[in-house]
C-alpha cells in the first residue's frame, strides 16, 4: 500500500507554529495549488484547491522562520483524515497532508532570506507518528 502526496503551491498565509504539552513543535499552514483543465469545448480553466499542511519538529521551526504568505513550496508527504467532534457536538473530519519534507522553492525577499533559501531535512526522522506524542494536541 501506498501513502505519498506531493504538492507544489503557495502558503495562503505565513504558516502558524505552536508546541504541545510534550513540548514538540508543530506547524501548519495551508498550500494553494492550482489545477488546469479543458472544458469540452477546448476552454482553458483552472480551479485551486486550499489544502492544510502540518509539519512536526526541527521542520516546524524552520518553516515558521523563514515562509511566508504567497511563497512558492513543495510538500512531500502523506494524506491523513482526522476526525473530531466540536463543541456543539457535531461529528467532523479533516483531510490534511502531514508533510515529511518542505522545500523553499524560491528565495524570500527579506534579509534573513537573502542568505540563501534552506532545505529542510528529507529524512523520516522529522516525521510525526502518533506513538511519538501519545495523543498530544497542540496548545495556543
Amino acid at each position: 500500500m501506498l501513502n505519498r502526496v506531493f504538492l507544489i503551491g503557495r502558503l495562503t498565509a505565513d504558516p502558524i507554529l505552536r508546541y504541545t504539552g510534550s513540548g514538540v513543535s508543530v506547524a501548519t499552514f495551508t498550500v494553494a495549488v492550482d489545477n488546469n483543465y479543458q472544458t469540452a469545448s477546448g476552454e482553458s480553466r483552472s480551479l485551486t484547491d486550499f489544502i492544510d499542511v502540518v509539519v512536526w519538529r526541527k521542520q516546524a521551526v524552520n518553516v515558521a522562520t523563514y515562509l511566508k504568505k504567497g511563497r512558492l513550496v513543495f510538500v512531500e508527504g502523506r494524506l491523513t483524515i482526522r476526525s473530531f467532534e466540536t463543541q456543539d457536538g457535531q461529528k467532523r473530519k479533516k483531510a490534511e497532508v502531514v508533510a515529511r519534507s518542505v522545500k523553499f522553492l524560491e528565495r524570500g525577499t527579506t534579509t534573513s532570506d537573502s542568505l540563501g533559501s534552506p532545505e529542510l531535512p528529507e529524512s523520516g526522522d522529522e516525521e510525526f507518528t502518533p506513538e511519538d506524542l501519545s495523543n498530544d494536541i497542540p496548545i495556543g
